[in-house]
């Protein structure tokens, strides 16, 4: 029996379709799951081998849902990440019009990329939040919901018509989907990667994220995901999820680490895995002394001068 892999489901998920893009899926054995949570817990038991879930989109920056269960339980690594683009479609039973459509569903993440499209042409129309995009596709079949914002590819496996296609307020939006596993020894760099981490700092004082967001500045290392999520311990008790440009064999991003872990409370290690769908133009220069080589040559150089031969 092949290995599988879990994902937010039922069948018809943009999670689906984006996981179906990794050639590994298809020597998999595909597991629908009920939510993120499920899905991920489904690796942490052993159950599955891996999990496919949705961390960020364009529109609304990252999935609070997924990051929290990262940030909290057994640890979890990310392998891989997957970009797709993102359009919705309005399915309905057969016969519906426009004019009939009093209740609609979705996934929550699914209504800020919607919401303009709704003030125009559903003003009065009451949301309702699903499981899933192609949760809601099932509610409206079986009479729940008067329509739901899906992927267009939903209609045909949930026995539904699309009423308008091509839905979405931001022009080329698109949402980003992790691979996650158990903790392992990440791949090796390929020249344009990403860290991910979760950082706690020690005690609340002024400026204590730019002591957090220093540790990267000065080794040259771009951020592009800055997220503060609520630990639980009481209004203003927040942890940072990051995400970094580079992998942590990278000297500047191992010595930003080391730095992090030294002054942080406490540094949870997600991953270092290649970007998806990156041109090499895309891949910014070293800033001047944030190379392997630069850090080599300091190191040594400090070496020497301990040796008294600067």
């Amino acid at each position: 029996m092949p290995a599988s892999y879990a994902y937010l489901g039922p069948e018809g998920t943009f999670t689906e379709v984006a996981l179906r893009t990794l050639p590994e899926a298809a020597t998999r054995e595909l597991v629908p799951y009920v939510s993120v949570q499920s899905a991920l817990d489904a690796v942490r038991t052993g159950e599955a081998e891996a999990a496919f879930v949705p961390i960020e989109n364009s529109v609304e920056g990252g999935i609070t849902t997924t990051l929290d269960e990262l940030v909290a339980g057994q640890p979890l690594m990310i392998y891989r990440e997957v970009l797709l683009s993102i359009t919705f479609a309005l399915l309905v039973r057969p016969g519906t019009k426009l004019s009939d459509i009093k209740t609609v569903t979705a996934h929550p993440a699914a209504q800020p990329q919607v919401r303009n499209w709704i003030k125009a042409h559903l003003p009065e129309v009451v949301w309702e939040s699903a499981a899933s995009n192609a949760d809601g596709a099932r509610l409206v079949q079986e009479g729940r919901y008067d329509a739901a914002f899906a992927g267009e590819f939903a209609a045909a496996r949930y026995g539904l018509e699309v009423l308008e296609a091509d839905i979405h307020d931001a022009e080329n939006a698109q949402t980003r989907f992790v691979l996650v596993g158990r903790p392992a020894r990440p791949a090796a760099p390929t020249g344009a990667d990403k860290t991910s981490v979760v950082l706690w700092q020690r005690d609340d004082h002024p400026g204590g994220l730019r002591d957090l967001l220093s540790e990267f500045a000065t080794r040259g290392v771009n951020l592009m995901l800055l997220q503060s999520r609520p630990t639980g311990a009481g209004i203003g008790n927040y942890c940072f999820c990051i995400d970094a440009e580079g992998h942590i064999s990278d000297r500047r991003v191992a010595d930003a680490l080391m730095g992090l872990k030294r002054t942080c409370l406490q540094v949870r290690y997600l991953g270092s895995y290649p970007r998806a769908e990156v041109e090499s133009a895309d891949v910014d220069a070293l800033r001047r002394g944030t190379s392997d080589e630069d850090f080599v040559a300091a190191a040594d150089w400090v070496a020497r001068c301990q040796d008294g031969r600067f």
